[in-house]
């Protein structure tokens, strides 16, 4: 039941300490449960909490349940935080501190990143509470800094604050206290934090994921919590209703962003969850959310350019957003302005008009070269995935000396049995790609595989060869 409330949003801990607080509220990994009322009087931080006020601070944790405790405290006090994703490479660390430049480092780890010199300060916080009464009200409107990958290899840092971050997220006039969110995101990252912030900020729960579980594990455990919103990329979704514990859960409402949603997977998805909402939303780090979509179909209706909930508009083929919800700024860059000077950010994924609807066909910088020809690897990938025995694909190019390249598809089908049959599938996938794409489009090979390599982020790894 929804109640009339305005949810403050100047900090997390105000939020939590609004006076409809729902005292049945609650955040859990796969060890531990902890009730968010008890967050208004209580720290994760121990003694040292005072001493991160007003700093630019670290935040890496084994654990997302230790992030998140730790955001709700350091949003408002401290005047940065930097989320580190848990599989971030050590080589990385130093740019990322000489970039703010960091001061302090908040952790779960007995000596995290120790003989840093410009770092005077190293705080634990974990899933433990104290007592920790007193004033907590905001003092700064801290900036969250993410990480997202660069085209060098280093990382690029993109600055938000809880404004920008929770822009699209729509409280107003309602305490949706019923509400369990869960995600197989990180809430380390965009996507994620997103799920994070939507529980905290409209009165819900959050299950989070571990790197501990199966996809079958972690839906069962969140079927005992009572999910009722949950989220991932396709290829996640993929990956977790290949088990019957999909079954388990009974959501009202799924949602798939990072990666296009084709319609195998919607109809996919429709078919398991028959009575629930079925959304998928276009975010990046840098630009924030701009739309979702719960009409059941692939890509989104042209009509959103001109009347969506940010400004919108396709140059040269790619979708360009101008939003509040943008990031503010990029750190360690020459440049450090993430919009161009019309106030648009260039997403880089490539659009394609159909009649009425717009259709995600990839990314700019994933564009095969096939003699001359361009070909979008997603766009093959969403012919191959209408096959009823295939679970997921990736397109990939391969070295040609006639052409340049070539276009080879790798394939994961729905059941293990069925790789004895691969020559067979081989061919009717073949067969589909020809009634469906011109011959520059259609794979030189097709390769059955046990499964493909999905990456920390939830999203197919894409390798350039």
């Amino acid at each position: 039941m929804c109640r009339m409330h305005q949810i403050p949003r100047n900090s997390l801990w105000a939020a939590l300490n609004s006076e409809a607080n729902n005292s049945l509220r609650f955040l859990a990994d796969d060890k531990s449960i902890v009730k968010l009322p008890e967050l208004v009087q209580a720290s994760c931080l121990g003694p040292g909490r005072e001493a991160l006020l007003g700093r630019s601070i670290l935040l890496t944790t084994k654990d997302q349940l230790a992030t998140a405790l730790a955001l709700i405290e350091l949003d408002g006090i401290a005047r940065q935080v930097v989320l580190c994703p848990p599989d971030l490479p050590r080589e990385h660390f130093p740019f990322i501190i000489q970039s703010l430049p960091v001061n302090a480092i908040v952790s779960d780890q007995p000596e995290p990143l120790a003989g840093l010199p410009s770092v005077d300060c190293v705080v634990g916080c974990g899933s433990t509470l104290a007592p920790a009464p007193g004033n907590r009200a905001p003092r700064f409107q801290t900036e969250w800094i993410l990480l997202t990958s660069g085209t060098t290899g280093r990382p690029k840092l993109v600055v938000h604050n809880l404004t920008t971050l929770a822009g699209g997220i729509d409280s107003s006039g309602t305490l949706a206290g019923g509400r369990v969110w869960s995600t197989f995101y990180d809430i380390r990252r965009y996507g994620g934090l997103q799920i994070f912030l939507r529980a905290v900020l409209t009165g819900g729960s959050l299950v989070l994921s571990s790197p501990r579980e199966t996809p079958a594990d972690f839906l069962t455990r969140a079927a005992r919590f009572g999910v009722t919103h949950i989220s991932g990329t396709p290829s996640h979704w993929r990956n977790a209703i290949l088990d019957q514990s999909a079954q388990a859960i009974a959501p009202a409402y799924v949602r798939l962003s990072g990666e296009i949603a084709d319609q195998s997977i919607l109809d996919c998805l429709r078919s398991v969850y028959p009575t629930a909402k079925i959304a998928h939303a276009f975010a990046s780090t840098e630009a924030g959310l701009a739309f979702d979509v719960a009409d059941g179909l692939a890509g989104f209706p042209a009509s959103l350019i001109e009347n969506g909930p940010v400004q919108m508009k396709v140059r040269d083929g790619s979708l360009c957003i101008r939003s509040p919800r943008t990031a503010v700024r990029y750190l360690g860059q020459t440049n450090g302005v993430v919009a161009g000077a019309d106030g648009f950010v260039d997403t880089g994924d490539l659009l394609e008009l159909r009649g009425d609807r717009y259709y995600f066909v990839g990314r700019r910088d994933g564009v095969i070269n096939v003699g001359g020809l361009k070909v979008h690897p997603e766009e093959v990938e969403a012919v191959i995935n209408r096959h009823p025995r295939v679970r997921m694909s990736v397109v990939r190019k391969k070295k040609n000396p006639i052409t340049g390249a070539v276009v080879v598809a790798d394939v994961a089908l729905w059941s293990a049995a069925e790789n004895g049959q691969s020559a067979r599938v081989e061919q009717e996938i073949l067969g589909l790609c020809r009634q469906s794409l011109p011959p520059h489009k259609v794979p030189a090979v097709v390769s059955i595989l046990p499964d493909l390599p999905v990456a920390a982020t939830g999203k197919l790894v894409r390798h350039h060869a």
